[in-house]
């Protein structure tokens, strides 16, 4: 039948794997992996651009070939995980990542490079996908699981932050290759770790996979992604960007009703009954959307208005990675039980917003130490504080044979908001610097406190949504009429937020 359980899956064992600490190196790794090449490249782009004699308009093709197609494919590499096993899907996009990247490491020519970004972004998906979806069936005591999802979520926020460094690092000392060669040993060592990995178990999905909700869903995301990041260079109003929105919209519309009718629907509508769940998302994109302007606006504050060389802007990245870092493993896992997910997301998205507000003041003649590493701290707290109610309210309450769809849910929401934030943001700041009367310097720093008001009100927003939604879930079901989940995974879920 389509849809069904495989006959083949064998039910999760009671008892913890004792390598299961292992496991979440090796798909911590990964993760970090994936968001290290979402930045790396950045600080490379004048050099590879020069080398390989790239146009300015093909300059953003760099950027865009990955993340259309690593927000694209998210669904379909959710879905695709879910009927062919977590751990296989996950083993498949390490070794495909890493020829990708030894491919775009080498190329010799600008459209070979576009190539094989777009097919590193393919591979990207599918781990992304599958690694969130292993921590979340790996782990199944309620502290252990926040522990891990914790450690794996701000592995994936140092790689972000670490990338810039590193790119700068590498750009400097050995050239532009190896931002994106420095992938394959990561690769490859993860790949080898895998082979000390606890088995996947989990109940598999078994039949035929929704090919049109595929088309429609993967459809619809690459058309937004897209358009969002061909608004940066045309403007929100050139027919080409409208076109592709609207179109994109259009197919997203089309996908959510195709859902509700289809046999063995690609993103099952029971999985956005829970307000939890669609609350973790909309935070989830929200977040995203603070977290690219960040690094968009002290990128570009640090370099311009300081004058700080790529490495120094580098390394002014770092306490991002560590404050996030030390308030999920520290302090979120401890407050996650007792004040609930709905608490954690809306006062961590608040805290962010305070943060983003500490950098809209900055003047000319603020400092880092005195101003942007004050707005820094508060932001990172508030990131730390909501992503792990985020990541654990976008996976838990789910049957183990839709984590993987549950966990690409997580991760189209994320990237949808991040290249919504990203255009949006640069386009701002680039018009209210144009009409900005002063210096250049002045001018810069302008449009970049104009622009970051949008990531910010979109934040406050997110906090309200969350209010709202995330209360007490619906009780979750399998897939079939009638078939009430078990009351272990109830009591299991209420464990986790301490209900």
């Amino acid at each position: 039948m389509s849809g069904s359980l495989s006959p083949r899956s064998s039910p999760p064992s009671p008892h913890p794997h004792p390598k299961r600490w292992w496991a979440l190196g090796v798909l911590g790794l990964a993760q970090l992996m994936i968001l290290l090449d979402s930045t790396i490249v950045n600080v490379a782009l004048p050099s590879l651009q020069s080398e390989l004699d790239m146009s300015d308009g093909d300059r953003p093709w760099v950027v865009t070939a990955y993340t259309v197609a690593f927000g694209g494919l998210l669904l379909l590499a959710g879905r695709l995980a879910d009927h062919l096993g977590r751990k296989r899907v996950f083993t498949a996009g390490l070794l495909g990542f890493a020829v990708a990247s030894a491919a775009a490491g080498a190329a010799p020519t600008a459209q070979a490079l576009f190539a094989a970004r777009a097919v590193q972004g393919a591979f990207a998906a599918l781990l992304a996908a599958s690694a969130l979806a292993l921590v979340a069936t790996t782990f199944t005591d309620p502290a252990e699981r926040r522990r891990a999802i914790a450690v794996f979520g701000a592995l994936g926020g140092a790689g972000a932050s670490l990338g810039v460094v590193l790119g700068g690092a590498l750009t400097q000392w050995f050239g532009w290759r190896w931002c994106l060669l420095v992938n394959v040993p990561i690769a490859l060592t993860a790949l080898l770790g895998t082979a000390w990995m606890p088995p996947d178990h989990s109940q598999r999905l078994h039949g035929r996979i929704d090919v049109a909700g595929a088309v429609l869903g993967c459809g619809g995301l690459t058309a937004m992604v897209y358009g969002c990041s061909r608004a940066e260079a045309h403007g929100w109003s050139a027919p080409s960007v409208l076109g592709t929105l609207v179109g994109g919209a259009a197919l997203l519309i089309a996908f959510a009703y195709w859902q509700t009718r289809a046999a063995a629907p690609l993103l099952p509508p029971r999985l956005m009954r829970d307000g939890r769940r669609v609350a973790s998302l909309v935070a989830g994109g929200a977040l995203m959307m603070g977290q690219l302007s960040v690094s968009l606006f002290l990128t570009y504050y640090l370099q311009t208005v300081l004058d700080w060389s790529a490495l120094a802007s580098g390394l002014g990245f770092l306490p991002i990675s560590l404050v996030t870092t030390a308030t999920a493993t520290q302090i979120g896992t401890r407050l996650l039980p007792r004040l609930g997910p709905r608490v954690m997301m809306t006062a961590g998205l608040s805290i962010s917003a305070c943060g983003l507000l500490q950098l809209a003041l900055l003047t000319p003649d603020s400092s880092y130490a005195a101003n942007v590493l004050p707005a820094l701290v508060t932001f990172s707290v508030g990131n730390g504080a909501s992503f792990l109610a985020i990541m654990t309210g976008a996976t838990s309450n789910v049957p183990a044979q839709d984590a993987g769809i549950a966990s690409a849910s997580v991760n189209s929401a994320q990237q949808v908001g991040g290249s919504i934030g990203s255009a949006v943001f640069n386009t701002v700041a680039a018009s209210a610097a144009t009409a900005f009367h002063g210096s250049a310097r002045a001018a810069t720093l302008h449009g970049f406190t104009a622009a970051v008001w949008f990531p910010l009100i979109a934040l406050l927003l997110a906090a309200v949504v969350t209010a709202v939604l995330a209360r007490t879930p619906a009780r979750p079901t399998l897939p079939g009429p009638g078939r009430p989940a078990s009351r272990r995974a109830i009591d299991t879920d209420n464990a986790i937020y301490g209900k």
